[in-house]
């Protein structure tokens, strides 16, 4: 008989992995998605605190070079976006670091990009 016991909880957790997927989940979007390759404009009024400290880890390799985080604008608030670690995808490539320029009554925020 105590096979028959310890048989059913090791089927049950053997056939929990298949069952994570089980549910649907629904996401709500307020507006399209814009065009591949086109990044979205990302407008506040209020000025992003200043930078904060990243903590710099080790290279994962030969090549790579820090990529520093920069305040996002995410959900009506200020929020960090951490530094990582990046390979440049061309030789002698140079990373412009994103940014928040003001215009007008706000503040844009500016893509970083390779060049």
């Amino acid at each position: 008989m105590r096979k028959k016991t310890l048989l059913a909880p090791l089927v049950l957790a053997g056939a929990l992995p298949f069952c994570t997927g089980c549910y649907t989940r629904t996401v709500y979007v307020q507006s399209p998605p814009p065009p591949p390759g086109q990044p979205t404009e990302v407008v506040t009024a209020e000025a992003p605190p200043p930078p904060q400290a990243d903590v710099i880890v080790a290279s994962p390799g030969p090549g790579y070079i820090w990529i520093g985080g920069y305040w996002g604008w995410v959900g009506g608030r200020w929020a960090w976006v951490g530094g990582h670690w990046g390979m440049p995808p061309y030789r002698g490539a140079v990373w412009v670091s994103p940014h928040w320029a003001h215009r007008g009554h706000g503040y844009v925020f500016v893509h970083g990009r390779w060049r």
